[in-house]
């Protein structure tokens, strides 16, 4: 496709002439020949809150904005496997994301989204593949066949024990089960990606970028090679395996990552692995931009931060992006300020002349160095990640949770000595302003356990029961999980209720205490 200047020159596809091309080994200037000249990223929009109700509202309200995909934000009960009505839910029913307790929840959230038609992505982990059956149940139901739905889930739970915390059951059965739905979706879903290998969160946590992206790919390594030791085909594992970035305000070093991240990893998938598939060693990646730099002081300056993260994440060949809302570091986003994020995205795209060219900064002195700076200080970091035993063996002695740590505490105190200006927060600092954020309704707790009583006075408690005990036994064993699951949540099983039998059988993780 041609495209003009506003001086009416034609702008060309790719204004490198020699070396290495898009879409060609390592795949540093991009993983497609066109990248965006066809078409724009897919504009994700991460929301959820409240209510499956309300969480649906919002969809509607982004889908009919012109969002190609939606993300869904669960509660942290949901996320660590308890139900709303649940002794440990208390005050955070609703709170972060949205509360999914059951199949009724999961058919109002997606009630009159047309489940063909939009590629959905669900932060969910440890309950990764209970929240993936609901969704396959609920597209069942609209009439959408699994070999149809397209979507991610993002299924990594050794970032969880690494930056985040909503872990439920230890490494090698949270290892088990991610293999489990390797193997289901190679079977029933192809066209969804099983796993988000996520630096984002470790990013969000304190990481630098050398360590977000090695300790990323070192954990990708680790889930190849668990699915490997399983009998599973990795190569067609790697090619339905995606990853999860954050895109900050230094923009150059930012598309300098994104480069060498996917160069790095298409050798390891190579030279690694032994796997010749371009697909298996394409790096696709969806980029959130960076909460963390988000400030509560002047919040009308983070639509400034987030262009500017969203403009790196642009010329750094994402596949899918999240524009962060201003307002998030005050609390949920308002209506407004979701539909302003999404609105950003689609100024970049359609007003600029970003997506016109391919790999706009190759050839750039600054980027070029910093991309190679970067190739060379991953692979030495993914390296000492082998020497300790793998990914696995790193979280198990904590040592990627520390060097985070450090590098946190690095950051603020450069924040606090003004080594590092933050606007409105050490610099530049204006009174503040009264602002209000979305709230959360309290009712949201209430409604939910209202709803679990009704479904478990209307269901077969026996046929739970006996599938329940069916799912413990298979837990002592090694076959695939999935199929109960699917069954239990047919029977109007809870997603508490599967964790917890669950958690009979391999227990609930707990970090040492030298961490």
């Amino acid at each position: 496709m041609s495209a003009t200047s506003e001086s009416g020159f034609p702008i060309k596809a790719d204004y490198v002439t020699t070396g290495e091309r898009p879409g060609e080994y390592p795949f540093t200037r991009g993983i497609y020949e066109e990248m965006y000249l066809r078409k724009p990223w897919t504009m994700r929009q991460y929301a959820g809150f409240g209510s499956a109700k309300e969480s649906n509202e919002r969809y509607h309200q982004l889908v009919n904005a012109g969002t190609g995909g939606l993300s869904v934000a669960f509660d942290l009960p949901t996320q660590m496997g308890f139900d709303s009505d649940a002794e440990q839910s208390l005050g955070e029913v609703g709170r972060v994301g949205v509360a999914i307790d059951s199949l009724e929840d999961m058919r109002e959230l997606f009630k009159g989204i047309p489940l063909d038609k939009v590629s959905t992505s669900m932060t969910i982990n440890a309950p990764a593949a209970i929240l993936l059956l609901m969704y396959e149940i609920v597209a069942a139901e609209q009439g959408v066949a699994s070999d149809q739905i397209s979507g991610t889930i993002q299924n990594d739970i050794l970032k969880e024990y690494i930056s985040r915390g909503t872990y439920i059951f230890p490494p090698k059965s949270s290892m088990r089960l991610i293999c489990d739905v390797f193997e289901y979706c190679s079977a029933n879903l192809p066209k969804w990606n099983s796993i988000s290998v996520s630096g984002y969160h470790m990013a969000e946590a304190g990481a630098n970028p050398v360590q977000e992206v090695a300790f990323t790919l070192s954990n990708a390594i680790a889930y190849l090679e668990a699915a490997k030791s399983r009998g599973q085909n990795i190569e067609q594992v790697a090619s339905r395996m995606s990853f999860f970035f954050v895109s900050r305000t230094t923009v150059l070093e930012e598309v300098a990552k994104f480069r060498a991240a996917r160069q790095v990893w298409a050798k390891i998938i190579k030279e690694r692995f032994g796997i010749s598939s371009e697909r298996a060693m394409h790096l696709r990646f969806h980029t959130q931009t960076a909460g963390v730099q988000l400030t509560a002081a002047q919040p009308e300056l983070n639509l400034v931060r987030v262009t500017l993260q969203a403009v790196a994440a642009v010329l750094g060949g994402t596949q899918s992006l999240h524009t962060n809302s201003f307002d998030e570091a005050l609390g949920l986003p308002t209506e407004k300020a979701a539909l302003l994020a999404l609105r950003t995205q689609q100024v970049i795209a359609y007003e600029s002349d970003l997506a016109r060219t391919v790999d706009a900064l190759a050839g750039s002195a600054a980027v070029e160095a910093m991309t190679n700076e970067l190739v060379d200080a991953i692979e030495k970091l993914i390296a000492k990640v082998d020497e300790l035993g793998g990914a696995v063996a790193g979280v198990e002695a904590g040592f990627q949770k520390s060097e985070i740590e450090k590098n946190a505490y690095r950051i603020s105190q450069e924040i606090e000595r003004k080594d590092r200006v933050i606007v409105g927060v050490n610099e530049f600092v204006s009174p503040p302003q009264p602002y209000q954020p979305l709230r959360v309704d309290e009712s949201v707790a209430t409604d939910q356990t209202t709803k679990l009583t009704t479904i478990r006075s209307a269901r077969d408690e026996k046929t739970l029961a006996d599938v329940l005990e069916k799912l413990k036994n298979a837990a002592q064993g090694d076959e695939n999980l999935l199929p109960l699951i699917k069954s239990a949540l047919l029977s109007n099983g809870t997603v508490g209720e599967i964790c917890n039998a669950l958690r009979s059988v391999w227990g609930s993780y707990r970090a040492p205490e030298s961490w």
